[in-house]
């Protein structure tokens, strides 16, 4: 896995019924933004991408949707009815490139009566590696059956209802048969990709307060910014100096450096720091005094110039860094922000695109900060089907696109 085409990555993101969406398909590129008008989806693509992450990673059902606007029963698709039985829910999925070639997983999730997984797919190599299905709905259990290829073509077994089956592959296909050994190969791409999804939203409030030294893996709302940047300066040279030099380009100067002071908390015993921008003769400026712009700027740009070994997101523990790849996802990241903060965080983002180790997806007000920014994926969502188009953003180099994605 020493190429970026073999580091799994999410290539495709599909709402069938999610929300506002149906039938909905969104290519992902390294470096994907989504605009359009107020009301046309665009957070809820990225929420389904945090739920599908979160799944990955093992989480009970229940637990995933606390962070989901509506909660659960928000997901269900506008205007959907309950059958007879009075069911309702939603169905998600996605496309995952890596080592064993494209690899979709499907899944549909039950919200009424109970909350479940009534159905999985996993499809890759031509072949159907996993499906399951909601047998007995008094039992909290699905039938799943997985791709063996041996003296027994298919192996069945019940699966809990309320975990993705994907992420239960590996504890329970023993991989003695070229086909377990696929199904395990193709679980453990879709898994790997999924778990390195890292929701981000910034909040400057909480990045005012001084964080506990201790506290050192960046949390998605940045409140403990300050003692990772303490990490940083210490552990991470090139980089932080990488965020300096993108903080004096965009944020008011003189900006000489980046550095931390002793904080206050009212923990006894507990050591704090607060960020503070070395501003040359005009001294050290905490951070509680900058503006909300500036503070969501700098938690963005360090984000994209970490990894996993310093961003708070559940990676396998049994892969080294070198081949996972980490896919930020940030709803409404021109926010607060004047223009060139907002070009250079694509600026950014491109350049640790190309490395191959980050991915983003985020959603923005003005598409116009996408023009002339090389290797960006614009998906404009609100658009009729018959308006479907790719044509290159203006100025941008070839793998640049603008696409106007149907969302209806």
């Amino acid at each position: 896995m020493s190429t970026n085409s073999h580091r799994p990555s999410v290539t495709e993101l599909r709402l069938s019924a999610f929300k506002s969406h149906r039938g909905a398909s969104f290519p992902l590129g390294p470096l994907t933004l989504l605009a359009g008008p107020s009301g046309s989806g665009k957070s809820s693509v990225l929420e389904a991408l945090g739920v599908l992450g979160q799944l990955a990673a093992g989480e009970e059902l229940e637990a995933v949707f606390d962070g989901v606007r509506g909660g659960v029963a928000a997901c269900v698709p506008d205007g959907a009815q309950p059958d007879a039985e009075g069911r309702r829910g939603f169905r998600i999925g996605c496309t995952v490139q890596g080592p064993v070639g494209p690899v979709q997983l499907d899944v549909a999730v039950q919200t009424e009566p109970e909350l479940r997984i009534v159905g999985e797919r996993l499809v890759g190599a031509g072949e159907t590696l996993l499906s399951t299905a909601l047998r007995d709905p008094g039992r909290r259990q699905v039938q799943a059956a997985w791709h063996t290829a041996g003296l027994v073509p298919v192996t069945r077994a019940p699966l809990p209802d309320d975990r993705l089956a994907t992420s239960l592959l590996p504890l329970r296909v023993a991989g003695t048969t070229e086909g377990q050994r696929l199904v395990l190969a193709a679980a453990e791409q879709v898994v790997l990709a999924l778990r390195g999804v890292f929701p981000v939203d910034p909040r400057p409030q909480g990045m005012r307060t001084p964080a506990a030294v201790s506290d050192g893996m960046l949390r998605g709302g940045c409140d403990n910014l300050s003692a990772v940047l303490r990490r940083t300066q210490g552990e991470c040279r090139t980089r932080h100096a990488a965020l300096v030099g993108a903080l004096r380009e965009v944020c008011r100067p003189p900006v000489e450096g980046l550095t931390v002071v002793p904080g206050t908390r009212p923990e006894p015993g507990t050591d704090s720091v607060l960020a503070a921008i070395d501003r040359g003769p005009a001294g050290l400026v905490p951070v509680d005094r900058l503006g909300d712009g500036e503070l969501r700027f700098l938690a963005l740009a360090l984000v994209l110039l970490t990894g996993p070994g310093v961003l708070e997101v559940d990676t396998s523990g049994e892969v080294p860094d070198a081949v996972q790849v980490l896919t930020v996802l940030a709803d409404g990241l021109d926010t607060g922000l004047d223009r060139a903060q907002s070009r250079k965080l694509l600026d950014l983002a491109r350049q640790v695109a190309e490395r191959g180790h980050i991915r983003l997806v985020g959603t923005v007000h003005d598409e116009t900060v996408a023009e002339g920014a090389d290797g960006v994926t614009l998906l404009r969502l609100g658009t009729p089907v018959e308006d479907r188009e790719r044509v290159p953003v203006q100025g941008t180099g070839p793998d640049s696109e603008r696409t106007g994605a149907a969302m209806r």
